[in-house]
C-alpha cells in the first residue's frame, strides 16, 4: 500500500545525499528505517499505553508470587 510523508527539507537533503553517494534508492533507506525503528516505537508506545491502563485500573498487575501460585509453579 503506497504511503506518502512530508519530510523536513534538511532530512530530505540528507536522504538525497545518502542515496546519491551509495547508489541506493531513497525508498530502500526509508524501508530500512521503518523496519528497524518500528520495534522501538512499538515498545515505547505500547508500554506507555499499558502503563496508563494499569494506572486507570483498566489493566491488573500481579506479583511474581501470585503468578507462580496461579500457574502452579510455587515451591
Amino acid at each position: 500500500m503506497p504511503t506518502s510523508i512530508q519530510l523536513d527539507p534538511l532530512i530530505e537533503q540528507r536522504l538525497d545525499y545518502l542515496a546519491d553517494v551509495t547508489g541506493r534508492s531513497k525508498a530502500s533507506f526509508l524501508r530500512e528505517l521503518i523496519v528497524n525503528g518500528l520495534d522501538d516505537l512499538e515498545d515505547r508506545y505500547l508500554a506507555e499505553h499499558e502503563l496508563e491502563a494499569v494506572r486507570s485500573g483498566e489493566s491488573k498487575t500481579y506479583s511474581l508470587d501470585d503468578l507462580e501460585k496461579k500457574l502452579g509453579l510455587a515451591a
